[in-house]
Formats: structure tokens, C-alpha cells, sequence
């Protein structure tokens, strides 16, 4: 996984990146927790999600939003790491300007980034969101959900309340032309420590069932 440094709206952003194995290899990007509550890019649950898509040949990114690591600029409250977030999507797919689809994954804050990124870029075709901070943000934003994902919750979170969550999903769900997946772990926490296999599970069947050449959600 080489180490990379890219251009942000406020310099540098640090990252890791491994490129796609082959011509027109989709591209996935993958969003850390709150940067005030420790979140980087080498959060247990970030990296195991890149893992998932590395070893499913997409070129996948994941990287510090400014002011976390060797990433420059200062936490801006999710109006600058979007920011961030866009000039990342804009970096890998200037390497992989061929690519076949995109993907964007996130976990906790990094969900909320995540999902906002998918309404301002058309070309984001599938999105993994675990436990979105829905009783933190409004996610009214989402009006309509261009494309279909997974939200992953656990039963026993004190963080981010599943009921929070169960009405994002409830609400996805009332749009048309997309598929809105949810999956419920549990007694995982926030954190899913005792519940990561479970949860990378989880995540695996969704992108097994999506990336099979005969799935209905496009």
C-alpha cells in the first residue's frame, strides 16, 4: 500500500493508495471516523475496508482529512473535508481516468462525508455507510439518494443510535430506482470490537451480491 501525498483545497493530503491491477479497474474510496475523536486513516475499521477492495482489484485511496497526520489545513467541521474528500475522488481518477465505476466507503463521520460526496458526483455507482452519525447531522441532504448502497448499524450503539439510523433508512427507502440495504449487527458498539467479523461480513455478501454480473442494482 505506497504511501502517497496529493494536492488539497488547503495543501497536501496524505494517503495510501494501491492502484487498480488492470485497465478501467473501478475505483473505491474509503473515509475515516471524526478526526476529533481520533478518527484516521489508520482506523481499524478504515483499513479493513480498504483491504476488502484492494483484494477485490479496485484501485482504492484511503487518506487524513486536513489537519490529521501529514495532512495540512485544520478540521473545518465536514464543510472542508467534503472538500477534501472531492480533490481525493479528483487525484485517483486522474489516474484511473478509464475507470468503470466508483465506490465510496465510510464509516461513522467519514459516512456522512461519504454520502454528501455521492449527491455532487453522479459518477459514484455503490456506497457503504457504517453507523452514519444520524442523530448528529441532518441528512435531509440526501433528497434524492442518486445511487444504492448499504447502511451498517450496530444494535449496541450509544454513539450513533440505531433508531436514528432505522428512520435514515426508512426515509431512503420511500425513493425510487434505488436499493437501499441495511444490516443490523448484533451487541456491536460503535466501534464493532468484538463484532469486526460480523461486520466485514456483512460488508463482503453486500459487495458479492452487487459486483456479480447477473445483480439487478445498477
Amino acid at each position: 500500500m505506497p504511501s502517497v501525498i496529493f494536492p488539497g483545497p488547503e495543501g497536501r493530503l496524505e494517503g495510501r493508495f494501491q492502484p487498480g491491477p488492470r485497465p478501467r479497474a473501478p475505483v473505491a474510496m474509503i473515509l475515516h471516523p471524526h478526526p476529533q475523536a481520533g478518527g484516521t486513516m489508520n482506523d481499524r475499521i478504515t483499513q479493513h475496508l480498504y483491504k476488502t477492495f484492494v483484494n477485490r482489484g479496485f484501485a482504492t485511496l484511503r487518506f487524513n482529512f486536513r489537519g490529521v497526520g501529514r495532512s495540512q489545513g485544520s478540521f473545518d467541521n465536514g464543510i472542508g473535508e467534503l472538500s477534501d474528500a472531492a480533490s481525493a475522488l479528483d487525484w485517483v481518477q486522474s489516474i484511473h481516468a478509464e475507470a468503470s465505476t466508483t465506490w465510496i466507503a465510510g464509516y461513522s463521520f467519514g459516512a456522512l462525508i461519504g454520502m454528501q460526496l455521492l449527491m455532487r458526483r453522479p459518477e459514484i455507482r455503490g456506497f457503504i455507510s457504517i453507523a452514519p452519525p444520524a442523530n448528529m447531522y441532518d441528512f435531509s441532504f440526501l433528497a434524492p439518494c442518486p445511487a444504492s448502497g448499504i447502511i451498517i448499524q450496530g444494535s449496541a450503539d450509544t454513539v450513533v443510535t440505531p433508531n436514528a439510523v432505522q428512520k435514515l433508512v426508512d426515509k431512503l427507502r420511500t425513493q425510487k430506482h434505488i436499493t437501499i440495504h441495511h444490516d443490523v449487527i448484533p451487541r456491536a458498539n460503535h466501534f464493532f470490537e468484538n463484532e469486526n467479523e460480523d461486520l466485514m461480513k456483512s460488508v463482503d455478501n453486500y459487495l458479492d451480491m452487487r459486483l456479480s454480473p447477473d445483480c439487478p442494482i445498477k
